[in-house]
């Protein structure tokens, strides 16, 4: 027996031989560390709402944690993914919400991280004119877009495929780097590049202001990072809103001093934003907040400020006005709200509900109602009735004439994690 061996049997007895990492499989790179900075090949969002992002052959679910093979996680995807998106569909249920990998020349389907029968099958066959080898790719539906759309990344060029005529026209945006991947959150577009990110309208491509920014303090979870947009999650027990609102596209929001959150879309996550990112003139804060016909109502102090509801919301012109231009009252607001097809709005002033007809010119209280409750903080009409909230507790009502017309108050319920997004 020679020298070597000996000693390398002596090292095995001891236990001083290092065992190879998980990661060195035949013909596997090295698991890579997302914040060291990573130019991301491809992002998405699955079905459930958890973001995936994919480097090599790995891939991360969530903001924490570490890579795993993409192969582990999605059965039969080996190797690298080049683009990713998940579908938004209006017309064809059979595909909406399903996950799209694309990979050189081809195309998955995943639905449920299963993927589906027949696939993959050549980008071609399934998107006719788009070329191989994609940058990236991002779902745009109607209301964002003209029209259910995908967009197609490669270089400078942009590949719009229209879902329900399957055609494409291409646009070139040399003003937008180069994007590696791209991400539709909560209906803003982000284009990844580098170990950075920069947000983009998705029809015209322009770049918006404050761009790009480093993903380690925004999509990820890492040391010695983050935005510091001092919101933190508050404690179930701890919250007080200021409004709550739908609007006619079925978007629902709270609002609590300067920030906002969309409650519709807890599907891919609650999350706090500065109210400045989309109503910037009301950045401080609002008082009651309403929508009526495809329009957002805000009111801060004595002023109305009215914006026009699309994919993102504008100011009218000639706003704002006072409280007795548009809606024919004084003092401060409490609380307001509108039933859904109905065209008078509710406003809490105090122990007072005043009705207003909002179809009438000018404006005027219709009906003022006592109030078996007082110190309100919000109000919401849905179709089952009408919640009123107070502190960190709520209340419920049939409906508003049954909450002006109660001589009891019902018993408080307590704001939840699966409402607002707090902590319990």
């Amino acid at each position: 027996m020679d020298l070597l061996t000996k000693t390398l049997l002596v090292c095995l007895a001891l236990g001083l031989t290092t065992a190879a990492p998980a990661s060195a499989e035949k013909g596997v790179a090295e698991r890579p560390d997302r914040c060291e900075g990573v130019e991301f090949d491809a992002i998405t969002l699955d079905e459930n709402g958890t973001t995936h992002f994919f480097k090599g052959d790995y891939v991360w679910k969530g903001y924490h944690g570490e890579a795993q093979l993409t192969s582990k996680v999605f059965r039969d995807m080996n190797g690298h993914v080049d683009a990713a998106f998940r579908m938004h569909h209006s017309d064809n249920p059979d595909l909406h919400d399903h996950v799209f990998f694309f990979q050189d020349d081809k195309v998955f389907i995943y639905d449920n991280h299963t993927l589906e029968d027949g696939y993959p099958k050549t980008i071609q066959e399934v998107f006719p004119g788009v070329p191989d080898h994609l940058d990236a790719a991002v779902e745009c539906p109607k209301g964002e877009c003209n029209t259910d759309f995908i967009l197609f990344f490669k270089d400078h060029e942009v590949y719009f495929f229209d879902l329900s005529t399957k055609t494409v026209k291409n646009k070139t945006w040399t003003h937008l780097p180069v994007c590696t991947s791209v991400l539709r959150w909560l209906e803003h577009y982000y284009c990844f590049h580098g170990n950075n990110f920069t947000r983009f309208n998705p029809v015209s491509g322009l770049v918006e202001e404050g761009y790009p920014k480093d993903a380690r303090n925004y999509f990820m979870k890492c040391p010695n990072f983050g935005h510091g947009g001092k919101y933190s999650v508050p404690k179930c027990s701890e919250v007080k809103l200021d409004a709550v609102t739908m609007d006619d596209a079925g978007k629902k929001y709270f609002f609590a001093g300067r920030v906002y959150m969309r409650l519709d879309t807890s599907r891919d996550g609650l999350h706090g934003f500065p109210i400045a990112r989309s109503w910037k003139e009301v950045a401080n804060g609002v008082d009651a907040v309403f929508s009526y016909t495809d329009k957002l109502y805000m009111i801060k102090d004595n002023q109305v400020y009215i914006y026009k509801g699309r994919a993102h919301y504008t100011l009218i012109e000639g706003y704002p006005k006072t409280l007795k231009e548009e809606l024919g009252i004084e003092g401060s607001v409490d609380a307001a709200f509108v039933c859904p097809g109905q065209d008078s709005v509710f406003i809490i002033q105090g122990r007072n509900m005043l009705r207003i007809d909002l179809t009438a010119t000018p404006r005027v209280v219709n009906e003022d109602f006592p109030l078996p409750l007082f110190e309100l903080d919000a109000g919401f009409c849905g179709p089952n009735g009408i919640n009123v909230f107070k502190g960190s507790h709520y209340y419920e009502y049939k409906s508003p004439m049954l909450f002006a017309l109660s001589k009891m108050v019902p018993r408080p319920l307590d704001i939840t994690p699966e409402m607002m997004g707090c902590e319990a």
